[in-house]
């Protein structure tokens, strides 16, 4: 995998509007995120220009506006981190990240049966 630029936790946030909405712009943006944060239009604008200057995003000028597009995959940042957490915190078991969820009760009876689901279904397409 390719390096990947580090995205801070509300970088994440634009991200995740741009990532559904693409291509989207500046508005748009700020926009969906007035709605679920309380961040002002400039801090919106700011975040865009880092994520521009991260390499995570590009833009074309579409009359008055900045139209943006990922230069990333949602799908490949979040193995990225998902990898990253579970190195740094499981020294990259995933049996023990879930030996710690469940002996400290963190996962639910519901999300337990669900993991089975998922987990009868990968073992069959490896059966197949």
């Amino acid at each position: 995998m390719k390096n990947l630029p580090q995205i801070s936790e509300a970088e994440y946030e634009v991200m995740k509007v741009i990532w559904k909405y693409t291509p989207i712009n500046t508005n748009e943006v700020t926009n969906q995120l007035l709605q679920t944060t309380s961040w002002g239009a400039k801090t919106i604008q700011t975040m865009l220009k880092r994520l521009v200057q991260k390499g995570a995003l590009s833009y074309e000028k579409d009359g008055r506006v900045f139209v943006y597009s990922p230069l990333i995959k949602e799908e490949d940042y979040l193995n990225y981190k998902s990898n990253s957490f579970l190195n740094r915190y499981y020294n990259g078991n995933l049996k023990s990240l879930l030996t710690h969820y469940l002996e400290n009760e963190m996962i639910s009876e519901e999300e337990i049966s669900e993991l089975r689901d998922i987990l009868a279904e990968r073992s069959n397409k490896m059966e197949d």
